[in-house]
């Protein structure tokens, strides 16, 4: 929901589903990871504060302001798109840790209909952002950015998919685009880090399959190595700007999987603390002892 050319810098579900849409992480007083650039000081940088932090109306008014600047950019339409999304996980509470961290009740768990309003505005503005970033690959086909906007927009439809409409198969294909466009991304600029967590999201949540259905998924080409999967994670968290919260996010559901309490609740201290008004952190740093 990102892109490393902006002047903010120089730019979950760990189970079988594969969540494609979202700081500063301290272990203790001990940093954790590396701090990125800060989420402030643009419209784009602004809005995906207010989104980390659930305040979805502001984040709408910052990407729109950045749209009407850039009206070319498919990153703009990209990221209200990732609005639109978060406002229904929210809403839907699908991001609840504590239902990602247990799968049967992940499934089993009772929820509001779909708001169709959301969803045409996912819609819309993903369509959007394909749109302005296939127009900037006719301009330029090295353009690195159109190609992880494609990743994101990608990534959010499978996300939307297998978290929302619960259509996996549907979601294995987009987790399929998300991986290439990101790929693609990336070998014209390696700098993208926030690329690598299309890639590294697909490797750790089919790693997670049952062994038959992983050895079919890496025979259709997916990547289904869970430690590549954490080695990529890592990097979008350390060296990413606008999904590094998003990779920590990811990061603290698997240790809390892998039973690792300690590590899970200091990354969600840290989250907790950059984006306070955010109450998934607060709810789930309340659950653990």
């Amino acid at each position: 929901m990102f892109r490393s050319t902006h002047s903010a810098r120089r730019p979950i579900r760990p189970s079988q589903h594969s969540p494609i849409a979202i700081l500063f992480v301290f272990l203790l007083s001990t940093p954790l990871f590396a701090l990125t650039t800060p989420l402030t000081g643009t419209p784009l940088n602004d809005g995906y504060h207010a989104l980390y932090n659930l305040d979805f109306a502001a984040a709408h008014g910052h990407f729109q302001q950045w749209m009407t600047a850039h009206p070319e950019d498919p990153l703009g339409p990209a990221s209200d798109a990732a609005a639109f999304i978060f406002t229904e996980f929210d809403r839907l509470g699908v991001l609840d840790i504590e239902l990602f961290s247990d799968d049967d009740r992940f499934e089993s768990r009772k929820r509001p209909d779909i708001d169709p309003a959301l969803k045409q505005g996912f819609n819309d503005r993903s369509d959007q952002a394909e749109r302005l970033a296939d127009a900037a690959l006719q301009r330029n086909p090295q353009d690195a950015n159109a190609y992880y906007v494609k990743a994101v927009t990608s990534g959010m439809r499978a996300d939307w998919a297998s978290l929302i409409d619960r259509h996996e198969y549907g979601a294995f294909k987009y987790s399929e685009l998300a991986s290439k466009y990101a790929k693609q991304a990336l070998a014209l600029n390696p700098t993208l880090y926030d690329a690598n967590l299309a890639v590294g999201i697909e490797n750790y949540m089919l790693s997670l399959k049952a062994a038959p259905i992983r050895w079919f998924l890496g025979m259709a080409g997916a990547g289904t190595n869970k430690a590549e999967g954490v080695r990529l994670l890592k990097l979008t968290a350390e060296q990413g700007h606008y999904l590094a919260p998003f990779a920590r996010l990811m990061l603290a559901v698997g240790e809390l999987r892998d039973g690792r309490t300690k590590e899970g609740k200091a990354i969600l201290i840290g989250l907790s603390q950059e984006f306070p008004q955010n109450t998934l952190y607060q709810r789930q740093i309340a659950r653990l002892h």
